[in-house]
């Protein structure tokens, strides 16, 4: 995608928060997770939300992925207010809009890496040669095409990972949505799989990471910082429409 194309594209809010509120209980024992939170986040864009245990990053992300509703306040994903939605149409908009990649893979043991990244296209009711056409495109992507067929036992931590990142992308989601995905790799695989984040992004996908790694967080294109449910730091690192910096490249034995 040429630098002219993604200044088009970032016109476009993926995310929009307006006053999000979190309340968990009530009455003396209310805990508010988020107090207020207004967040932009435009198409293209590459955002790092850090904070402690207990600043509401976890609880935002829950929002943000549609897995949690706010008790008060707006949001929009792709321009699609959440907040009037029941649960089926709640999981219709996760599996269409977002790929999620967790800190522990989730990848399903029995099954090969291929049959892990056609999961989504299977759901969605996507069948045959045309289903494994996408999901080898999406291992592509992420260099692992020669692990196709082998099950997660017989692959590393961080070829694991990258068959997560590939199953989020196979659907072609409108927000690539990241828990702590470094959090259970080495140093090298680390590296591996920001560099896959960082060619992603240079590519025009929009992603959201969570994390408490300052240097993990130094990939993205803007820092949010979250304390006590509010966000107290939101820092651009790099212009939207500009590639993120090459902090790191992907090496083919990870």
């Amino acid at each position: 995608m040429q630098a002219t194309e993604r200044a088009a594209a970032g016109q476009k809010a993926v995310i929009v928060l307006h006053g999000v509120h979190k309340v968990y209980g009530a009455g003396d024992v209310a805990v508010q997770a988020l107090r207020g939170v207004d967040l932009k986040v435009e198409a293209g864009d590459y955002v790092a939300v850090l904070g402690a245990s207990g600043s509401g990053k976890t609880t935002l992300m829950n929002i943000v992925g549609c897995l949690d509703v706010p008790t008060a306040g707006r949001y929009l994903l792709d321009g699609i207010d959440v907040g009037f939605l029941d649960e089926s149409q709640l999981a219709l908009v996760r599996r269409r809009k977002i790929g999620f990649v967790f800190q522990s893979y989730n990848l399903i043991p029995r099954m090969s890496a291929l049959a892990n990244v056609e999961m989504p296209l299977a759901y969605a009711g996507i069948r045959g040669s045309r289903r494994r056409e996408r999901a080898m495109a999406a291992l592509e992507m992420v260099a692992l095409t020669d692990r196709a067929h082998h099950m997660p036992s017989q692959m590393s931590g961080g070829q694991q990972q990258r068959v997560a990142v590939a199953r989020a992308l196979v659907t072609s989601p409108s927000l690539v949505l990241a828990d702590e995905p470094t959090g259970n790799l080495d140093t090298a695989s680390t590296a591996d799989l920001l560099a896959i984040f960082d060619a992603l992004n240079r590519d025009g996908r929009t992603i959201v990471m969570i994390t408490h790694e300052h240097d993990v967080a130094d990939h993205a294109k803007r820092r949010v910082q979250l304390r006590d449910g509010l966000i107290i730091e939101d820092h651009r690192l790099v212009d939207l429409g500009e590639p993120p910096p090459l902090l790191a490249s992907p090496s083919v034995a990870s």
